[in-house]
């Protein structure tokens, strides 16, 4: 039966005004509590805890039959005629309810802009994705901040300096790179120096460099950020010499004598990591910046919910991450840790991984399963902890594709498998895992007999128990317990892509809680949300953009 697809945002829903967002919010909020069992179940209990008899008995019979590319294509909202209706409803209201994700054109932003191409030496130790990333954020922040008069960039988690470089050397920029990490402001230093040197030898004329100043600071409040902020703008720009600055936090009667000589700014951050998104978005109402308009605009690309502070279930002495906007905290829906993590799932990635990474993935997800039934039965009080093992399953499956992939390069003259076909396959990351996606590997090196399944279970569980300094369990209790499992392992891969599907939903709630944030400020800001990136080489591609309402501004 030919498959359905469906697209994300459905038309239904809008966040073109606050009224419009809160509709699309509380439409979220009622199928998330619906689907909550859902949401919460962890694999790592799915055996213990029977997860797959949380979803209904006829989709799972239904799924477990089906092709794996037909539930790697679930999460996108694809559907195959003869499944349950419920279960075709389920995911298309699921689909319906996600938004938009497809990159758009800066072009639709803002019409003049330019996208500069990074070359080679500005894009030393950048992968293609990040590539791909710094290349259309610089151009939109450079837009943007041309558009509303800002004369600084503060690059808000500037890791090694990659985007606050690009503005610097390509658009002529001051950038005040703020990092918490020390290592990353003298990494950005060095290499902005280096880059220097080419951009000098390149200019005709006398040029002025103007190289990222660093600050190392924990952003802990807006607050904070604002007064990191102001501190750093204080002194020329002008120089050439970049320095560490280990900023202090002020408070806001301190500082306001700063305000005054601080040049427009205009605040950026690729993937801001947890609160800094969210810090980002309250500078622009921090006091001290509302009556002077320092901070013009700001475009932040967030991630990893899953750092979120929360109100309601976690324990913090200042605003919390989520949720931010008025409708939000009135709709009382929790998310808790394990429903944040679910948001950064991925379903274009899903979509685009092959048959037999997908079943790699879905046995990992078995073997950590299993193991957490050893620890109940053998360890108990390490059970009761809660422990994590690390990225033990990544691990495992990089260790089993490793030797596939050096397999194909030892046998390199016979199939013509190159050296430079690997290195086209891994353009969009670093990770193994992708340079398999195109090796033909066969059934013998991928998919395994119950034998060879058990020897990959036990190795899985002997380093985990080693990793929680735990005794050795003997082979013969390890394959009882597997043999108890195995039966049910089947339902892990139907399970794992129903839940998956909820995640772009948790990740829209909560990017919509932003946008309406700010939406409800209306007076004094103009925002949107805008697919900046492909989300098939950067998942996380949404961009929140504001900027003040103002003379210079409101064309932006």
């Amino acid at each position: 039966m030919a498959a359905t697809p469906a697209s994300g945002g459905g038309g239904a829903y809008s966040c073109e005004t606050a009224e419009r967002t809160r509709e699309w919010m509380e439409a979220l909020a009622d199928f998330l509590r619906r689907h909550r069992p859902l949401l919460e179940a962890h694999v790592v209990n799915f055996f213990k805890g029977r997860l797959w008899e949380l979803v209904d008995a006829e989709w799972m019979e239904c799924l477990r039959r089906e092709p794996v590319e037909s539930l790697l294509k679930l999460p996108s909202g694809c559907v195959q005629e003869h499944w349950p209706a419920t279960l075709r409803e389920f995911v298309l209201t699921a689909r319906s309810l996600v938004i938009p994700r497809e990159q758009k054109a800066p072009q639709s932003l803002v019409s003049d802009i330019h996208v500069a191409p990074i070359g080679t030496v500005l894009a030393q130790g950048m992968n293609s994705k990040k590539k791909h990333e710094i290349e259309n954020l610089a151009a939109v922040v450079h837009a943007i901040a041309k558009r509303c008069g800002a004369k600084t960039v503060i690059d808000v988690g500037s890791g090694q300096g990659y985007l606050a470089q690009s503005l610097s050397f390509e658009y002529q920029l001051p950038v005040v790179a703020i990092d918490a990490s020390s290592h990353h402001a003298s990494v950005t230093m060095a290499r902005a120096e280096r880059i220097k040197k080419h951009y000098a030898a390149k200019c005709v004329e006398k040029q002025l460099l103007m190289v990222p100043r660093t600050v190392t600071c924990h952003v802990l409040s807006s607050d904070t950020l604002a007064a990191v902020t102001l501190d750093a703008c204080k002194d020329d720009h002008g120089g050439e010499h970049v320095r560490e600055t280990k900023a202090s936090t002020k408070k806001i009667t301190q500082i306001q004598e700063l305000t005054q000589g601080s040049p427009p700014l205009i605040l950026a951050g690729l993937h801001a990591c947890g609160d800094l998104s969210v810090n980002m978005l309250r500078l622009l109402f921090a006091k001290v910046f509302v009556s002077c308009e320092q901070v013009k605009a700001l475009v932040s690309v967030g991630c990893c919910y899953n750092l979120l502070s929360e109100d309601s279930n976690e324990d913090t002495d200042t605003c919390p991450g989520f949720p931010m906007s008025k409708a939000a905290k009135l709709s009382e829906l929790v998310l808790g840790k394990s429903i944040r993590d679910l948001a950064c799932q991925s379903a274009e990635r899903w979509r685009n991984l092959t048959m037999d990474i997908a079943l790699q993935n879905f046995d990992v997800h078995a073997f950590r399963a299993a193991f957490q039934m050893v620890l109940e039965k053998y360890f108990p009080e390490v059970s009761r902890l809660s422990p994590s093992i690390g990225r033990q399953g990544k691990a495992l499956r990089r260790q089993r594709l490793r030797k596939v992939v050096e397999s194909q390069m030892t046998t390199e003259k016979t199939d013509n498998f190159s050296s430079s076909t690997l290195k086209e396959q891994n353009k969009n990351t670093n990770d193994v895992d992708s340079v398999i996606h195109g090796v033909d590997t066969g059934p013998d090196d991928i998919h395994h007999n119950a034998c060879q399944k058990f020897t990959l279970f036990k190795d899985f569980t002997l380093s985990g128990l080693g990793r929680l300094g735990c005794g050795s369990v003997e082979d013969s209790r390890l394959l009882e317990i597997w043999k108890d499992v195995q039966p049910f392992s089947e339902y892990i891969g139907p399970f794992w892509c129903l839940r998956a599907a909820l995640g772009p939903l948790v990740e829209t709630y909560i990017l919509l809680d932003r946008l309406l944030y700010l939406q409800e400020r209306s007076n004094l800001v103009e925002a949107m949300l805008f697919p900046l990136f492909d989300p098939t080489i950067s998942p996380r591609n949404m961009a929140v953009i504001a900027w003040k309402l103002s003379a210079n501004s409101s064309e932006a």
